[in-house]
């Protein structure tokens, strides 16, 4: 009687493992964009609503489509989350190092400057 071993091939065993990391893959994809979809302040709950039944439907075609459309978008929000946004401070000394380097001009560098304010 021959075992389950003797059945299954190395080519075999190499399909199985790219399924599964194709299936863990895929799984992530799903994470990360719903997760993004439901960061973004910039839909309304009824955006939200169409993306989800349009992935849930399509589910490839979905999420490649948000990818497409969203993809922009996704680093911002992961930035928000995770609170890596640049701090005012920093900022303005960034502007402070480029104007003295001379890379922007005195004009440029109030212009950006009150904007990194807020004013």
């Amino acid at each position: 009687m021959p075992t389950l071993a003797s059945d299954f091939g190395t080519g075999q065993v190499f399909l199985s493992m790219l399924w599964f990391f194709l299936f863990f893959i895929w799984i992530w994809l799903l994470i990360v964009v719903f997760s993004d979809l439901f960061r973004s302040h910039d839909l309304s709950g009824w955006s939200k609503a169409f993306w989800v039944i349009g992935i849930i439907i399509l589910p490839y075609l979905g999420v490649l489509l948000y990818l497409i459309v969203r993809g922009h978008k996704m680093a911002e929000h992961a930035q928000q989350a995770a609170g890596t946004t640049p701090s005012t401070a920093d900022e303005l000394q960034r502007l402070a190092d480029l104007k003295s380097q001379g890379v922007i001009s005195d004009a440029e560098f109030e212009t950006a400057k009150a904007k990194a304010l807020g004013s």
